[in-house]
């Protein structure tokens, strides 16, 4: 018998709402360690059970988070995180918030690969991982740690306290209108 990869609460809702805007973009860097996670098991998973119907679930769950959430998210954060760092002048925000749009930029640039691994892996037809696959999948995962680290340590924390609250409601409210929620 086969130990779960472990599925459970990966797509529940975040811990804060819109009307909390950073606590849910914070939230949501939460949701998606979780997701870098998942892919790491399943890649650890791939070894010794091949893609089996969990592998395929765990790949199905990081395909659609990384397709239709992160691009949310990274939305969120280029409407309303970055245009006020730019706009205080600060060299030092200013550098880390253009590194930012760097490493998103190279995020998107990167999915389609991981995502072609991983939609091999939900299809069952591709059982295990091929040096390229894990490459695709190494390139696209690696860009993240430091990338969330920057934002929530820096970037977040900075904007947060150049935005007042009438500017956090604007925020949260242009988030739920985006994604369709009432």
């Amino acid at each position: 018998m086969t130990q779960p990869i472990g599925l459970a609460s990966l797509f529940a809702p975040p811990a804060a709402g819109f009307e909390q805007p950073f606590e849910m973009l914070a939230a949501c860097h939460e949701r998606m360690q979780r997701m870098l996670a998942l892919l790491a098991r399943l890649r650890t998973h791939l070894a010794s059970h091949r893609a089996d119907p969990q592998a395929q679930q765990a790949a199905r769950d990081v395909m659609r988070y990384f397709d239709q959430a992160a691009p949310q998210h990274h939305r969120d954060e280029e409407l309303h995180v970055f245009p006020p760092l730019l706009a205080a002048g600060d060299p030092p925000l200013v550098a880390i918030v253009q590194r930012l749009l760097r490493e998103h930029a190279r995020m998107q640039e990167r999915w389609p690969p991981a995502r072609a691994v991983l939609l091999g892996i939900a299809e069952g037809a591709l059982p295990a991982l091929a040096t390229d696959d894990d490459a695709a999948l190494d390139a696209f995962a690696a860009l993240y740690e430091e990338h969330l680290r920057a934002e929530d340590a820096i970037a977040y924390p900075a904007a947060q306290s150049l935005l007042d609250p009438q500017a956090q409601h604007a925020m949260g409210e242009e988030m739920m209108r985006r994604r369709g929620v009432k």
